[in-house]
């Protein structure tokens, strides 16, 4: 009964269109943020900042991307983790060649850059769909990689392929600590993800819902369906550009274009399909699932054999454990975890009551 709309009246357009349109929502959304932003900042230590969270957050950004191509336009890419290094490579030039260059601008120019990458990747998409987009993007991925390792000036012709990235200062504050790099990586990703909600409930997002369940009847109906195509394309990349430089940047310091390989784009799309897709909390909730998982396993394993049995036995296990918890999941409910948490909130809507 606590959890129902009954007494809510909306008297204006405004108020109807919010993105939390009730108090219960709103009130939890403002909890996780002050939890978010002041408790775990308090209490945290820099495994949590450096092992959990801030990787958890990159990349539960990449995924989001991924969601707004795959989950809302409907369209398959397996070149997540290629665009994410374009953002993250082009990051560390933009710093390198241009003076007084801002590290927040070099981010944003990264970000462009992989979108007018996967806008050019995505001209193929007006004419091609379903396996053959996926060949094409599985392409994208290979050959951003191969140029990455290819041109030695995208490096600063390191002969190792590795770059360095520059230290994080804005306005004066240096972000040399694993709080603040979490706190920077926090409010970008709140920010954008409130962004990305916010498109996906304009025209454009009813648009990549309507290309993705049906792209002949959308023509129809007057729909733009390769420029619809295009921009998600763009926006997507920008997105996961934008989790390259804060991989690059605020997580790994160090990097290769190797950490951008397939396994990479394959890992943000088991998050996309986990989570849910055409969901923007199915991003987080499938990063979360994949990331914390493996952790759980180790822990619960040690807990319960101690050093008695082989390491290599014990990580055999969790990974095929890992692996039979994915598909039993995927059987169960097809649609996400994001399914789940709906069919809670339905019957939090008519508890005590039965149904």
């Amino acid at each position: 009964m606590f959890y129902r709309e009954a007494g809510q009246y909306k008297t204006a357009y405004a108020t109807d269109q919010r993105i939390f349109p009730i108090l219960q929502d709103r009130a939890a959304f403002t909890a996780l943020m002050v939890a978010a932003f002041v408790v775990i900042p308090v209490t945290g230590n820099d495994y949590w900042f450096n092992g959990l969270l801030i990787p958890l957050l990159i990349l539960s950004l990449a995924t989001l991307g991924l969601n707004i191509l795959t989950g809302y336009a409907g369209q398959i890419s397996l070149g997540s983790a290629g665009f994410m290094g374009v953002g993250a490579f082009a990051a560390y030039n933009f710093m390198l060649r241009v003076d007084g260059m801002p590290i927040l601008g070099s981010f944003v120019l990264a970000s462009l850059c992989a979108a007018l990458i996967g806008v050019l990747f995505g001209l193929s998409c007006h004419r091609i769909k379903d396996f053959y987009l996926i060949v094409a993007t599985l392409g994208s991925q290979f050959f951003i990689e191969w140029v990455l390792t290819k041109f030695a000036w995208l490096t600063d012709y390191n002969p190792s392929g590795v770059i360095t990235a520059q230290k994080i200062v804005i306005l004066g504050v240096a972000f040399d600590t694993p709080m603040r790099r979490y706190l920077l990586v926090l409010t970008i990703v709140v920010l954008m993800t409130l962004a990305a909600k916010n498109v996906m409930r304009s025209a454009f997002g009813r648009n990549c819902m309507a290309v993705r369940d049906m792209d002949v009847a959308a023509e129809v109906i007057g729909i733009n369906v390769f420029r619809t195509k295009l921009t998600a394309f763009a926006m997507s990349s920008f997105y996961c550009g934008m989790a390259g430089a804060l991989w690059a940047y605020a997580y790994v310091g160090t990097v290769e274009p190797q950490a951008f390989d397939l396994d990479r784009s394959l890992q943000i799309l088991f998050m996309a399909i986990i989570g849910g897709l055409g969901s923007i909390m199915g991003s987080f909730l499938g990063a979360a699932f994949v990331m914390l998982l493996p952790i759980v396993m180790n822990m619960a394993g040690s807990a319960m054999f101690g050093h008695s049995i082989d390491a290599g036995i014990v990580a055999n296990v969790e990974h095929i454990i890992y692996g039979a918890l994915i598909i039993w999941l995927l059987i169960v409910e097809p649609h996400g975890l994001v399914r789940l948490w709906q069919i809670g909130k339905e019957k939090l809507r008519l508890w005590p009551f039965p149904r």
